[in-house]
Order: C-alpha cells, then sequence, then structure tokens
C-alpha cells in the first residue's frame, strides 16, 4: 500500500485499539486478587467471554448490512470507555468497594469493547483494500502498532503510580484504559468512510449465510478456534497474579519480577510485535495448518515454563523465555486466522464471519477456557492451603497437547476460494 497518510491513520487506529486493552488486561487479575477478590477472577472474565458470544456477530451484521463501520466503532468506544471510567473512580475513590457494583461496569464496558476488535479489522481491511493494497501483506505491519500500543499501556500501568500505589495494583489501570477508549472513540469519526457492503431487504435474515460458513474445512476451523481459543485468556487472567503471589515468600519479594510482574509480561508483547511481521511469509509458506500446530507447540511451550519457572535468577530466565514464545502462540493463531477467513470467505460476510471467529475464540472458547481455568485454579490455589501454582500450568500445558494431536489428524488445508 503506497498511500501512507492513509496507513499511518490505521496504526493509530491499531494504536489506540489495544493500548486500551493493554491498560488493564493484564494487571486485573492482580489488582482483584490483591484486593481479596481473586476467585472472582474467572467470573468477570466469564462476563467478557458471555458477551462475546454474541456482540461481535451483532455487530458485524450491523457493520455489513446497516451502519458505516468507523460510526459503530466510535460509538462502541464511548459506551466503553465511559463505562470503564466509572468503574475505575469507583475502585479508587471508594476505599471499601464491593464486587456487585464493580462486576455489572466491567462487564458491560467489556461486553462493548470486544466488537470493536473485530470491527477494527474489518475497517482496516476495507480501507486497505480501497487504497489498492494486499491484505496479507499490508495489515500485519499495521497490526503490529495495536501490538506496541498494548505493551507502551503495559508498561504505564506498571510504572505510573498515585500516592505511591502503581496502577497495576488500583483501580487507575481501568481509569487510563477508559480515557483511551474515549480518544479512540472521537479519532474513529475521522476515519475514511466504510459504507456497508451490501443492502438487504427489511426483514431478510442473515441466519442463513453466516450459518454457511459452518461447512467444510472453514466450519471445521471455526470449531477448532473454540478449543484453541480456550487458552487465550488464561494467561490474562492468571499470569500477572501469579507473578504476584511470590511476594509472600521473602526470597522473591524483592525481585524484579514480582514488583513489575506488568514490564516482564510486557515482554509478551514486545515478542507479538515481532512474530506479527512473520505472518506473511508463514502464511504462504506454510499454510494455515502449519501455523495454527506452530502457535499450538509454542502455546504448550509457553504453560510448562511458566510451571517451571521462579523470579529469582536462574530461574526467571524461564519467565523471559516464556514471554518470548507468546508472540508465536498468540499471532500465528488469532492474526493468521483472521487473515485466512477473511480470504476465504465472501466480502458479503467478512464482517460477520470476522465477529464469528471473535465469538468462536474470544467468547465460546474463552468462556469454556476462563470457567475451566479458574475451577482448576481454585482447586490447586485459592481454595488450598498448599496453592501448587506449577500444576496448574502443567494442566494447560497437557490440554493444549492433545489438542494439537487432534488437530494434526482431522484438519486438511483447504483451498482459498
Amino acid at each position: 500500500m503506497n498511500d501512507r497518510a492513509v496507513k499511518f491513520r490505521l496504526i493509530l487506529l491499531s494504536f489506540l485499539q489495544y493500548a486500551a486493552w493493554g491498560a488493564y488486561l493484564p494487571s486485573l487479575g492482580r489488582f482483584l486478587t490483591g484486593a481479596g477478590l481473586g476467585s472472582y477472577i474467572k467470573w468477570i472474565f466469564a462476563a467478557q467471554s458471555i458477551s462475546a458470544l454474541f456482540m461481535p456477530a451483532l455487530v458485524g451484521s450491523l457493520a455489513d448490512r446497516r451502519f458505516q463501520k468507523q460510526r459503530l466503532l466510535s460509538l462502541c468506544h464511548f459506551i466503553s470507555g465511559a463505562l470503564m471510567l466509572v468503574s475505575g473512580l469507583y475502585c479508587t475513590l471508594c476505599a471499601d468497594f464491593g464486587i456487585g457494583l464493580l462486576f455489572v461496569l466491567l462487564a458491560v464496558s467489556m461486553a462493548v469493547y470486544i466488537p470493536t476488535i473485530s470491527l477494527s479489522n474489518s475497517v482496516s481491511f476495507q480501507v486497505i483494500v480501497r487504497a489498492g493494497g494486499d491484505t496479507v501483506r499490508d495489515f500485519p505491519s499495521i497490526r503490529m502498532f495495536g501490538t506496541l500500543g498494548f505493551v507502551i499501556s503495559m508498561l504505564a500501568t506498571n510504572f505510573l503510580s498515585v500516592d505511591g500505589v502503581r496502577f497495576q495494583n488500583s483501580g487507575m489501570q481501568l481509569v487510563l484504559s477508559g480515557v483511551l477508549s474515549l480518544i479512540l472513540a472521537a479519532y474513529s469519526l475521522s476515519l475514511p468512510q466504510c459504507l456497508p457492503d451490501v443492502d438487504v431487504q427489511p426483514g431478510k435474515s442473515d441466519a442463513k449465510p453466516l450459518f454457511s460458513l459452518l461447512r467444510g474445512q472453514v466450519g471445521l476451523f471455526f470449531l477448532f478456534s473454540v478449543f484453541i481459543g480456550a487458552v487465550m485468556k488464561i494467561g490474562d487472567g492468571y499470569a500477572n497474579a501469579f507473578m504476584g503471589s511470590f511476594a509472600s515468600d521473602p526470597i522473591y519479594a524483592d525481585t524484579f519480577a514480582v514488583k513489575n510482574s506488568n514490564a516482564l509480561l510486557a515482554v509478551s508483547q514486545m515478542s507479538e510485535t515481532f512474530c506479527i511481521l512473520l505472518i506473511p511469509f508463514c502464511m504462504k509458506r506454510f499454510g494455515i495448518k502449519k501455523v495454527m500446530l506452530i502457535s499450538m507447540a509454542a502455546w504448550i511451550l509457553r504453560f510448562l515454563l511458566f510451571g517451571l519457572g521462579t523470579p529469582a535468577m536462574p530461574g526467571v530466565l524461564l519467565f523471559v523465555l516464556s514471554c518470548l514464545v507468546y508472540g508465536v502462540a498468540f499471532d500465528f493463531f488469532n492474526i493468521s486466522g483472521s487473515l485466512f477467513i477473511e480470504k476465504n470467505v465472501g466480502s458479503d460476510m467478512r464482517a460477520r464471519a470476522q465477529g464469528a471467529f471473535i465469538l468462536m475464540t474470544n467468547g465460546l472458547g474463552a468462556l469454556i477456557g476462563t470457567l475451566a481455568a479458574g475451577f482448576v485454579m481454585d482447586a490447586l490455589v485459592y481454595k488450598t492451603d498448599v496453592p501448587d501454582w506449577s500444576m496448574a500450568w502443567f494442566i494447560f500445558a497437557g490440554y493444549v497437547a492433545v489438542l494439537a494431536v487432534v488437530f494434526a489428524i482431522f484438519f486438511k488445508e483447504p483451498e482459498s476460494e
């Protein structure tokens, strides 16, 4: 894509889109655990996953058939950002805040944010094609700046503080996220028009064409997306809390990994930034099946390294290596999957198909994974006298290993339409 001005605008869109998420997603579990609400982590992330079951498809359908995509994106970020800002102020100003109101505010904010992930992708894809670009070639370098935004937000949450309390341990992480979403809401209105792809007659159902996606190898890919998506939220919910748990041990309490866990975990997103650039080559050279298997192998390694590592040298190097392989684990599934769908679905259903992909991964898959992981954590960590974090990580690694074998046997590389 030769239009640098257009590319810069999409880069800024991607940067803000993920900066708003990175401000709280990796550190929310640590904040809740420190507030004595660790057992509620699974329910908050489950609420987000439940909303992903219907919100991306609903908003995607509106974007395909009724409204300009960039305007819908603005509206969603305005609502999500306002609610996130209120939730952060509630936690910050009320010393004895309760889980009830906080849960409602976070659940609704997350529900409105989730469809913006696929919606921002659809906006970028449409603008790239209109500018004469190629989505497989041009989108990864744009999406890379989304990861950069995520990293910068994580680092800000780690090092910024109010009255000596860092954002990663307080509700200020939610305030930061809300402000960034409101900025993006305003910026989205300045983006190029992204009109609906087709017009439909009033009363015509979108269910049948969308249902047609669930046939053949594309449908099988959607099915496996559920089971792969089940592992994506485990680290978001518990990795930071896991590292923070070492603070109770005098041997590890003053180590960098414990005091700056958000900064250490930011290495994961830094790795993601570089791995995105490998996607065009790997997709064209290996195909979607091998790329997915590489992703699953990386997830297995990530969990094993978490289970074996410690915050002090040399064990902390295993944590660092776990963060480095995250880029392969996440990008080779999430970004490659989105590009695979873009190339194998008709133009009249792409926004809905992207929404369906989010539904399968961040919705149904994440719901299953969040609840299952939550019960594992309750049994081995939160509701036991002797927490066993390592065994929990080993269980997650074993799950992905079984999934990889099944995927290798049943999934076949489809021909792109």
